[in-house]
């Protein structure tokens, strides 16, 4: 009887093929078309033409302004002076008390909003759901039907005229409260509280070793949206302010309101000058802002 020799199995063996690696559904690249590509150009277009136009018209003189087609002129600063020397403006102290209700509005607003909606996201306590029902109907109330009993308020305490009255009204926001609540509840998983809780943390340093770190990409955007909307707000300070006392837009209100008629190239210079802090904010966290929400959506 022949005894057949065993050979080892990678001898007999046929090699395998290589397995092909399967590329996860998420990680596939998305090819972009033509027609995508024309709307993103034509978005950017029209969203940086009004600035463009802001400062073509603040570089001509009075009697260029309705020529067309717009081209620039050499009086930008000439209208910078001008405007600037417009006492009855105040555009400077103007520019800087804007610069100091948008700051303390929007840090404000980025920390209670982050504690509530850490609280609400991921703390138990009685009557949670209905506090958040009622922020969630303060979203749904017009600004402008509590500007009266809010400008008596004002009056009472005396603040009328003061920049307590346009900041102190806003530094808790619902929209914020809401935004931090819902992204709070998918970015920081219960398991992550819980060792720290285990390792001795208290709730409050749970909230600003752990929770805080972890919500920065949706505060940051919750920051950006704060300090443009309080940069812009125009009625509220035109109702509770005195033009001893202006922000940047109630400034620009008097500029556009000559004796006899509107000086127009200083009107757009004035807006050319209040639209550079929105860019110089958005040039200096801009990447920051995008690179977090990346970041977080990668670990989500």
């Amino acid at each position: 009887m022949t005894t057949m020799q065993t050979l080892p199995r990678s001898v007999t063996a046929a090699p395998r093929p290589p397995r092909r690696r399967r590329r996860a559904p998420g990680a596939q690249l998305w090819q972009a078309s033509p027609l995508t590509y024309l709307a993103l150009i034509l978005g950017s277009v029209l969203s940086i033409f009004p600035i463009v136009w802001s400062f073509i018209i603040a570089s001509r003189d009075n009697g260029a302004v309705y020529e067309m087609p717009p081209t620039p002129g050499g009086e930008l600063f000439n209208n910078i002076d001008r405007m600037l020397a417009n006492e009855d403006a105040a555009f400077v102290y103007g520019l800087i008390n804007s610069v100091v209700v948008s700051t303390v509005v929007t840090i404000s607003v980025i920390f209670f909003s982050t504690l509530a909606g850490f609280a609400f996201a991921k703390l138990r306590f009685r009557g949670s759901n209905a506090l958040l029902l009622l922020i969630i109907l303060t979203m749904m109330v017009p600004t402008q039907l509590g500007i009266i009993p809010l400008y008596l308020m004002m009056v009472k305490f005396g603040w009328t005229g003061t920049l307590q009255a346009v900041i102190v009204p806003f530094l808790v926001q619902g929209f914020g409260v809401f935004m931090m609540r819902q992204y709070a509840m998918s970015a920081i998983s219960d398991e992550l509280i819980e060792a720290a809780r285990l390792d001795g943390c208290s709730t409050w340093r749970v909230y600003w070793n752990v929770v805080l770190p972890a919500l920065r990409p949706a505060a940051a955007v919750l920051g950006l949206l704060i300090f443009m909307q309080t940069w812009n707000e125009f009625l509220w300070p035109f109702i509770v302010l005195t033009p001893d006392t202006p922000t940047v837009q109630y400034s620009l209100k008097i500029l556009s309101s000559g004796p006899y008629q509107t000086d127009y190239v200083a009107l757009f210079a004035g807006t050319a000058l209040a639209t550079l802090p929105l860019l110089i904010v958005f040039i200096v966290f801009g990447r920051q802002i995008i690179g977090g929400i990346m970041e977080g959506a990668v670990k989500s």
